[in-house]
């Protein structure tokens, strides 16, 4: 059976930045409707604060959604509608009342810096302000979740920077967890506290962010860091670039597991390989 997800098995602490890597396609996407309840997993089981979403009723769904906000890629705000209206449209889907909604969106709009831009609309907002008002729509229930769903691949660099800044301040002064969805890499190293990598719809590697950089171990994690782009020419030409080949794994008998390779460090490998991964870090 061809599964979208497959391996699977995360577990996110209060407080944490888990970043998920993969290129196009890899899943990420996926994964991230299964959190958001959108869809439902044939096989497993996704824990909110110890409450299965896959057996949750429909009628509570909206106040689980309360426990978490998601930024998007594309703001998804509505055009029609007033920075105000946008904020407010996304809480009351969660049937949350309206003397809560017109305390909880200024305040919301507040922490992104927009307070005085209530009345705009998105069009007259720059690509920089929109996110801004997509980050206050995910805080303005009170979650402490957020999932971000490449939240700046359309942003140019210097923005990129901003956004990235405001959600690690966010998440100091509001003790927030995220779930941070991308394919660059080189955007959160360093305010990520651990980083998974999914291929095809399975995790193939799972560390703190710093211990990742240090010592990638599969195949497809050091493809993806050497991609990153380096400021130095030199050093980046110093480097072999190439493509993952999967055909470099052989399971036809010696079947591949999760493996914890060191304290915190996991990869998706057979025991040869596991061997070779330890011999390589002594």
């Amino acid at each position: 059976e061809n599964l979208a997800l497959d391996d699977i098995n995360i577990h996110i602490d209060e407080g944490e930045f888990v970043f998920i890597l993969g290129h196009s396609g890899a899943g990420k996407s996926t994964f991230l409707k299964l959190m958001q309840m959108e869809e439902r997993p044939t096989e497993g089981k996704v824990f909110i604060n110890g409450q299965d979403l896959t057996k949750i009723k429909r009628r509570k769904v909206p106040y689980l959604r309360r426990q978490m906000g998601v930024v998007f890629q594309d703001f998804r705000l509505i055009p029609t509608m007033t920075v105000y209206e946008n904020v407010a449209f996304a809480m009351r889907v969660t049937n949350i009342s309206t003397k809560k909604i017109k305390a909880r969106v200024p305040f919301a709009l507040s922490l992104v810096g927009l307070e005085d831009k209530l009345d705009r609309l998105p069009d007259e907002l720059s690509g920089g302000e929109q996110q801004r008002v997509a980050v206050a729509r995910a805080l303005a229930h009170g979650p402490k979740l957020i999932i971000a769903d490449e939240p700046i691949s359309a942003l140019d660099v210097s923005i990129r920077a901003q956004i990235i800044n405001l959600l690690n301040e966010l998440k100091q002064e509001h003790h927030l967890t995220y779930l941070f969805i991308a394919h660059d890499l080189s955007v959160v190293r360093f305010i990520s506290d651990r980083i998974g990598v999914i291929y095809k719809g399975s995790l193939v590697e799972l560390a703190p962010s710093e211990e990742l950089f240090a010592h990638p171990l599969h195949p497809y994690t050091q493809s993806l860091l050497r991609a990153i782009p380096m400021p130095d020419p030199a050093l980046r030409l110093s480097e072999t670039s190439a493509a993952y080949d999967p055909s470099v794994h052989d399971y036809r008998e010696d079947k591949p597991a999760w493996t914890e390779i060191l304290p915190g460090h996991f990869v998706y490998a057979n025991k040869k390989e596991c061997d070779k991964y330890r011999r390589a870090l002594q």
